[in-house]
């Protein structure tokens, strides 16, 4: 597939603090790709400058043969951009604004379809004060796609969204996609990340630390595999952490979360408790997922 977003080299630095440090990388077309980070991982700096919101120290951007920076005038006809941090004037009604930004462009969509398409026809006349969370990041989306974009950069999509409205953005943002628009889209939720991207790229420190599938780097990861089971009250737990496959046990009260490696690290532990005669309740597995693979990359510090 075409490239249409090259990242060469990119960097920039505030004085002495290297917000990105020479990353390079491409996005294909009609893919959702992903980026990924700590705090402070230069995630915003590096979106930033692919948008032409920043001007980079060195290195190289092109989002469809074209520089953010210098060419930003004529590549804001063809891309879209939803940003970390929106708002409109309160008293601003939903058609209002689709109105108003549209003029801004050559190209604009039919504002009918799009607020259709997006859930928000009968909230054309509403004023953007009286919209939902959810209401106004589809608005937002709908702002960014009036121009008809080849590729929509979408910051922090679904922050501060509850689950029932997340899983919506990511319906919205598969049917964006679907309709031939490539989406370069920024998370800190690690679940939506593995359902939405096809591939993902892990920044930290301003340095591409992974880049590759979800399930890729899942199976990289090579981590511990997980099962977690209650004890009834008064059962005692037995000593699980002997077993050859066995890493390590976590116990809270009577609940107990056992750590290990290989094909039978699941039955030995079962074999072990039924041998024990030990009762158990709630037998689940967990296996490993994208925030095993970020923590393990990222470390588990807290960062401002």
């Amino acid at each position: 597939m075409e490239a249409v977003l090259q990242v060469e080299e990119l960097r920039k630095a505030y004085g002495s603090v290297v917000a990105v440090a020479g990353i390079s990388f491409t996005v294909r077309e009609g893919e959702i790709f992903g980026m990924v980070g700590p705090n402070g991982a230069g995630k915003t700096t590096a979106i930033e400058c692919m948008e032409g919101l920043r001007q980079p120290d060195a290195g190289s951007v092109r989002v469809l043969g074209l520089d953010p920076w210098s060419d930003r005038l004529a590549l804001a006809e063809r891309i879209g951009v939803q940003l970390q941090e929106s708002a409109l004037p309160p008293r601003l009604r939903v058609a209002e604004a689709l109105r108003l930004f549209g003029s801004f462009y050559q190209r604009r969509a039919d504002p009918g379809p799009l607020l259709s398409a997006l859930g928000l026809t009968d909230k054309r006349s509403s004023t953007f004060a009286k919209l939902s969370g959810g209401q106004k990041q589809r608005l937002f989306i709908a702002l960014a796609l009036i121009n008809e974009p080849q590729v929509v950069f979408l910051d922090e999509l679904t922050t501060g969204l509850d689950p029932q409205a997340r899983r919506s953005m990511w319906d919205l943002v598969r049917d964006v996609r679907d309709r031939g628009c490539t989406v370069f889209l920024t998370t800190h939720y690690m679940e939506e990340a593995e359902h939405l991207c096809d591939r993902l790229l892990i920044l930290d420190h301003g340095q591409v630390v992974a880049l590759d599938s979800p399930e890729a780097l899942i199976r990289s990861l090579d981590a511990e595999r997980r099962l977690v089971f209650s004890l009834p009250d008064g059962q005692s737990a037995p000593d699980l952490a002997g077993l050859p496959l066995v890493q390590r046990v976590e116990q809270w009260p009577q609940r107990l979360t056992v750590y290990g490696h290989g094909e039978r690290f699941v039955s030995s532990v079962v074999y072990a408790l039924e041998d024990a005669g030990v009762r158990f309740l709630d037998l689940r597995t967990e296996q490993p997922n994208l925030e095993d693979v970020f923590l393990a990359l990222t470390g588990r510090e807290m960062r401002e």
